[in-house]
């Protein structure tokens, strides 16, 4: 009783505090400013109060992040970084306030621990210790914002955080269709004779664009998928929670299939694809049998060539990539506007090869790929890029045979843990988790190309990660979901 009387107290004190603050700002400072302020005080004041809004925000400005963000020497900081820090910081001291510091226990913490301990033992190797602590950073932020989902997200919580996702992909796929049709953006990115604009959104490159977009894909496609198959049920009682998710999770589905294409990235394509094959084949044994001899059909008539299936542009696209794969040297072959790219991903490949042939065991540090590229660059191709477009051999570059290995042992269990969710959820729960399976198979294969673990998108897989843990410890325990309806879409 006076434990509760002092926490009560406190927060009044709190309350008080901040309405003087917010008073003295509307009285002495300029308008816009003292709104700018009241806001944040506000805001800050109810993610104090309810953390999981800040999860909700966060996901939310993470495409946007470029936004409202400032140089700080070799990284940009913003709102991103601001909002995560706050938001983990009222998980903390509301845990503080009940005096119970505990951390969840976690289904994937010592694969990530051990990985983790790969980036820290590369460090040993490292020229550049700010550019080790910078990418080590990242993984340490996810394993923080997965703890954090796993202890204060809920059930009644997956459906907002799903809307919200879907939401953000759709405000970056009328962006990137408005820059693509429009011509909206640099000159390099026109193709097809300068037909069209690939799309880039605010993430600067198509690629990492049009990834964060595959991402979602799979998951809208999941939940449409399950949404359609009971139709009687949705048309009988429809309800504002399958309303408020289903009609985002369709439009952002045709949408973000729209945009990918428009922003000509042959990375996401291929993730997007291999995504929603996988998320079609675990979602029933029909839909595994018809979707087997569909894509067995569509391999054995694009083999004899016989039809032509897909769009002229996709097919030109990966066309142009043929002849790059048959060059015998990266450093005389002649390069012109269709090879370029192609050339270009070669030339780091290699360049990350030999890093680990010369530093086989534990890599040249963790985020050293810039740094040391100088000295392994191939021909004309002398700007590192950040990394090595190709995101396990740059973790082999970087971290060694030892990190490579570690890293997979984490990532097989992420999909080891996916596959035991799905087999143990039903229903909207289930649509959710087959979606995420299929978020982690388009991040996978994206990877092969490039590297997605920027620009804020590796919170959104740890977001997704925390999501998995969820449905599954609420099953485990026995406790109702409102993911599990018994009648229509949400309930």
């Amino acid at each position: 009783m006076r434990e509760a009387l002092r926490q009560r107290l406190s927060g009044n004190e709190i309350m008080v505090g901040l309405m003087l603050a917010i008073g003295c700002a509307l009285a002495w400072l300029p308008l816009p400013v003292a709104l700018i302020l009241t806001v944040g005080a506000l805001l800050v004041l109810l993610i104090l109060l309810h953390p999981t809004v800040g999860l909700l925000l966060l996901m939310s400005i993470i495409p946007f992040s470029p936004l409202i963000s400032v140089p700080v020497g070799s990284v940009r900081v913003g709102g991103m970084e601001a909002l995560l820090v706050l938001t983990l910081a009222a998980w903390v001291l509301r845990m503080a306030s009940q005096r119970q510091i505990v951390l969840p226990a976690a289904p994937l913490i010592l694969p990530w621990l051990l990985w983790l301990s790969a980036c820290l033992l590369s460090w040993t190797q490292a020229l550049s210790l700010g550019a080790s602590l910078s990418e080590t950073v990242k993984w340490i932020e996810m394993l923080a914002l997965y703890l954090f989902a796993l202890a204060t997200l809920g059930h009644r919580h997956i459906p907002w955080l799903l809307g919200v996702w879907f939401i953000a992909a759709l405000a970056q796929a009328a962006l990137g269709l408005y820059q693509s049709f429009m011509q909206v953006g640099p000159e390099g990115f026109l193709v097809f004779e300068g037909r069209l604009l690939r799309a880039y959104g605010t993430f600067q490159q198509p690629n990492p664009y049009a990834g964060y977009l595959g991402l979602t894909l799979p998951l809208a496609y999941s939940i449409v998928l399950w949404g359609i198959g009971r139709p009687g049920t949705w048309i009988r009682a429809p309800q504002l929670g399958q309303v408020l998710l289903f009609v985002p999770a369709v439009i952002s589905l045709g949408a973000i299939a729209v945009a990918m294409y428009a922003s000509q990235s042959r990375g996401a394509w291929m993730g997007a694809a291999a995504a929603i094959l996988v998320a079609s084949f675990v979602r029933s044994k029909r839909a595994a049998f018809i979707f087997g001899c569909l894509a067995l059909s569509l391999c054995i008539i694009i083999a004899l060539g016989t039809i032509n299936v897909l769009p002229t542009g996709i097919v030109q696209r990966f066309a142009d990539v043929i002849p790059a794969m048959q060059v015998s040297s990266i450093a005389t072959v002649e390069v012109t506007d269709a090879n370029f790219p192609a050339i270009e991903r070669l030339a780091h490949w290699q360049a990350a090869l030999d890093m680990w042939r010369d530093h086989l065991w534990l890599g040249i540090g963790m985020g050293n790929y810039p740094v040391v590229y100088p000295a392994y660059a191939i021909g004309r191709w002398r700007d590192a890029l950040g990394h090595a477009h190709n995101f396990y051999l740059n973790t082999a570059a970087e971290t060694g045979l030892v990190g490579l290995l570690l890293y997979s042992v984490f990532w097989l269990s992420v999909f080891w843990f996916s596959a035991q969710v799905i087999r143990v959820t039903h229903g909207m729960a289930r649509a959710a988790a087959v979606g995420i399976l299929g978020m982690l198979v388009a991040l996978s294969v994206h990877n092969l190309v490039d590297n997605l673990f920027v620009q804020g998108i590796y919170l959104h897989i740890a977001t997704a990660l925390g999501v998995l843990t969820v449905l599954y410890e609420g099953k485990k325990g026995g406790s109702p979901s409102p993911l599990v309806p018994q009648k229509g879409i949400l309930g």
